[in-house]
């Protein structure tokens, strides 16, 4: 991922909240990744060094801006939801406010634990690593963790695989994660084709994205493992469409699965049983799959998962000027905590039911989401997390159904709706929602 163009540019010495940028750590198609020291002792909190993660809008046409919103929706709203040894932590979001700069105004930011480096870049300088068994160990570990909390990665692949300075694995990257609904969630037609099943190759897709089930993790957790342990892909083919192909072929019956012969013993059935060419064949109990691979790896047996409870909803405490949660819905945060802890009674916001919480500046007052905007503006044209919320607070807390359809867009409908209730709530009738309007859309009656 090093070696892309820039996403986002950021100088060095740039400042984004309590935090200074330094170097540049990576760079993909969506984001650009930077280390960071905290500056000054406010934050007690936070660690002194982060990776702080850049996640363009600012020079973006609209279709592209809802596609980048969405990326980011889903990764905060996964690392805000579930906490997760061998998921890397997030501290914080932030947006950019530099109208100055307007290739990073609005620019989401992910305040991410800092790692050492990839598994693409171990591979790039030690292919099949002498401690590639150990890896793949924790690598499915932490696969394991997200399929138990009920989430898809999505593109489990080598760069979305970082190794922390103490030796130890975390998966990053869930810009493409899904929550599961039922046997399937569903996803953005994105994602690496090495590391793709065959039945995903050219899937259909509808409004809400790809149907993906999580036998498209053990998938890719099968193409990596073989790449570890030798160097090359288990597909044949000079190139990624020619791999691509072969893997179609292969799902159709008219090609083999043909293992390098310099993968151990002990793995090729493991592999073999990943890499089975529909998805009902493949090995779907990461539970099952993670004995097999820790005794193939020859590593200790990892803990079991205590049973998952929600915990209670408490008042975010990210300055975010995303939201990290779907607010058409009910969310929970889950942490892997033990069998004996009272579970808590308190149930989240959703739009259609906001709650009210406390805000340490502003005092208490009433979100529809995991939103906690008091002095973010937002007018007609825009769109994302804290529109959505408006629209929430107007319609379900405040009774002013006329702002239409909960869909984020800030709209005439919208635009009319907060014209109305500034009108009602005695403020200047001016249709933006700034400090003011918050302040008066969190309050009830």
């Amino acid at each position: 991922m090093t070696g892309q163009p820039c996403a986002v540019s950021v100088p060095k010495g740039y400042r984004v909240g309590p935090w200074e940028i330094r170097e540049r750590l990576a760079s993909g198609a969506f984001a650009t990744v930077y280390t960071a020291r905290l500056v000054g002792d406010a934050e007690p909190d936070l660690p002194r060094q982060a990776a702080l993660k850049f996640l363009p809008t600012g020079t973006r046409t609209p279709r592209q801006l809802r596609h980048l919103r969405e990326l980011a929706e889903r990764e905060v709203e996964l690392l805000g939801r579930l906490r997760a040894p061998r998921l890397i932590r997030m501290y914080d979001t932030l947006t950019v406010d530099d109208p100055d700069h307007p290739e990073l105004d609005g620019a989401t930011v992910l305040v991410l634990e800092q790692a050492e480096g990839s598994l693409d870049a171990l591979l790039e300088r030690t292919p099949a690593p002498h401690s590639g068994p150990a890896l793949l160990a924790q690598i499915c570990e932490g696969l394991h963790q997200l399929h138990h909390a009920g989430w898809v990665h999505g593109d489990l692949k080598p760069a979305n695989v970082l190794l922390m300075k103490d030796g130890t694995v975390r998966l990053a990257d869930f810009n493409l994660a899904a929550e599961m609904e039922g046997t399937h969630a569903y996803a953005p037609a994105f994602a690496t084709p090495d590391y793709t099943p065959p039945e995903l190759l050219w899937s259909e897709i509808d409004e809400r994205g790809t149907r993906i089930r999580p036998t498209a993790d053990i998938w890719a957790f099968g193409v990596l493992a073989h790449v570890v342990l030798t160097g090359a892909f288990p597909l044949p083919g000079g190139g990624t469409e020619a791999r691509a192909d072969a893997a179609t072929r292969y799902a159709r019956g008219a090609e083999e699965l043909r293992l390098s012969p310099q993968l151990p013993e002990a793995w090729r059935e493991i592999v073999r049983d990943c890499l089975a060419p529909t998805h009902e064949e493949r090995a779907a109990d990461t539970a099952a799959l993670l004995r097999r691979v820790e005794q193939a790896a020859g590593t200790s047996r990892s803990a079991r998962l205590p049973r998952l409870r929600p915990r209670k909803w408490r008042r975010p405490v990210l300055v975010a000027a995303i939201a990290a949660a779907s607010l058409g819905a009910a969310t929970v945060t889950y942490t892997y905590a033990p069998r004996d802890e009272t579970p808590a009674a308190s149930a989240p916001p959703t739009c259609e039911k906001p709650a009210t919480y406390e805000d340490e500046t502003h005092g208490r007052g009433y979100t529809a989401g995991w939103n906690n905007t008091w002095d973010f503006a937002i007018t007609q044209g825009d769109g994302g997390s804290q529109v959505r919320e408006a629209q929430c607070l107007l319609k379900h807390l405040h009774g002013i159904t006329e702002v239409g359809e909960v869909d984020g867009d800030f709209g005439p409908l919208t635009h009319a709706a907060v014209v109305t209730f500034q009108k009602r709530a005695g403020l200047a009738a001016d249709g933006i929602v700034g400090p003011n309007t918050w302040r008066a859309l969190r309050t009830k009656g």
